[in-house]
């Protein structure tokens, strides 16, 4: 560090740039190599090499500014300027505008019926399931890549979870994922981990009598 600085110039030519406080806020400590105090840096005229500055000493910075650490990182607290949707439509330049030109995704009329067509298709199928299975039957839940269960079924409807039609099945072991409760919303009584909603699809109805596998047993 050159001892021709003095303490004014170098608060205003280094510490400012790397602190982000204005020098009028900052105070300098000398501190020996132990982390001894040795005197306070305040005269603005003084060069620095007129402190008793060695080897391995170490020049403390004060800021009085106030500021707290990450507060000009945290963004959440800066208030943002929000176009109203009306002055939005008419810009040109706009995500909005290229994708009501190039005609993609939700401005894209004859995709967003296709695909309004598809969804009132399949729920059409999955009512049709959904009402030739009734609440009490036994039945299996088989699905792709994973074992088969056995279990009683418990609600059959619509849900708040997810669109679309369901099934809700009690297993007769701890197999499933709730206890026929979803986010707070009550659809039927089961023990914890016995309960399941699955698609109509998965649920096999018919004459399955219930399996003991041990899970319930204590160790």
């Amino acid at each position: 560090m050159p001892v021709s600085l003095t303490a004014s110039l170098l608060l205003q030519c280094k510490l400012e740039l790397v602190v982000g406080s204005p020098a009028s806020c900052m105070d300098l400590e000398l501190y020996t190599a132990d982390d001894k105090f040795v005197m306070k840096l305040d005269s603005d005229e003084a060069l620095l090499g007129s402190y008793p500055i060695d080897d391995g000493c170490r020049i403390h910075v004060i800021d009085k500014s106030g500021a707290r650490i990450g507060e000009y990182e945290d963004v959440s607290q800066v208030e943002k300027y929000e176009i109203p949707d009306s002055e939005y439509n008419k810009r040109a330049d706009s995500v909005r505008s290229f994708m009501k030109r190039s005609k993609v995704g939700k401005y894209n009329e004859e995709e967003m019926t296709k695909k309004g067509e598809e969804q009132e298709q399949k729920l059409t199928e999955e009512k049709a399931l959904a009402e030739a299975i009734s609440t009490g039957a036994r039945c299996e839940v088989r699905m792709l890549g994973q074992p088969t269960k056995r279990g009683t079924v418990m609600y059959v409807g619509l849900a708040e979870f997810k669109p679309g039609y369901w099934v809700g099945v009690k297993y007769d072991e701890p197999l499933g994922k709730n206890d026929g409760s979803v986010n707070g919303k009550r659809y039927f009584e089961c023990k914890p981990k016995y309960g399941v909603f699955v698609k109509p699809h998965f649920v096999i109805v018919g004459d399955f009598p219930e399996e003991d596998y041990g899970l319930d047993d204590e160790m």
